[in-house]
């Protein structure tokens, strides 16, 4: 068994109970890999809306919600598929090939309309990866204050 190294960053759960929302922060090692996330996400065991926000070492984010039967998936930046196991991990899944190396291009992958029924269209989401200059954290940020959990998930960051 391989020791994997600790990825920088943080993963957020967000999780809409009763109509109201909570954020908590999830263990750090969970994005080491795709499986870690799946799982933590899946053992909150909630009946609303389960939304996992992952900001990894600043270079992408990746969102996971798991749903009836499988989990969607949005990613980035498909190049980040190259240098970081979990994204590579969210490209097999969703049965995407890496981009080149030589590409320089960045473009997200997976379900773009995955917060459509949380307030956040899937047109807005392609627009807030495209926006190079802002880091994951604050795309993030942004995708949680259109969902209408920004304020829980800005908490949760100022806890770290």
């Amino acid at each position: 068994m391989t020791l994997q190294e600790p990825v920088a960053g943080f993963a957020v759960a967000a999780v809409r109970e009763d109509g109201q929302w909570r954020c908590d922060m999830l263990d750090g090692s969970v994005l080491t890999g795709l499986d870690a996330i799946i799982t933590a996400l899946r053992e909150l065991r909630s009946s609303g809306a389960v939304v996992g926000m992952c900001n990894v070492d600043d270079e992408f984010f990746v969102l996971v919600r798991p749903v009836p039967g499988g989990v969607e998936l949005t990613l980035s930046d498909a190049a980040a598929a190259l240098d970081y196991d979990v994204a590579a991990d969210v490209l097999d899944l969703l049965r995407t090939e890496p981009p080149d190396e030589e590409d320089e291009e960045i473009w997200p992958e997976g379900n773009l309309a995955l917060l459509s029924d949380l307030g956040l269209p899937e047109e807005e989401l392609l627009l807030i990866t495209e926006e190079v200059d802002l880091y994951p954290d604050e795309q993030l940020e942004m995708i949680a204050q259109r969902c209408g959990f920004g304020e829980q998930f800005t908490a949760v960051l100022e806890r770290l």
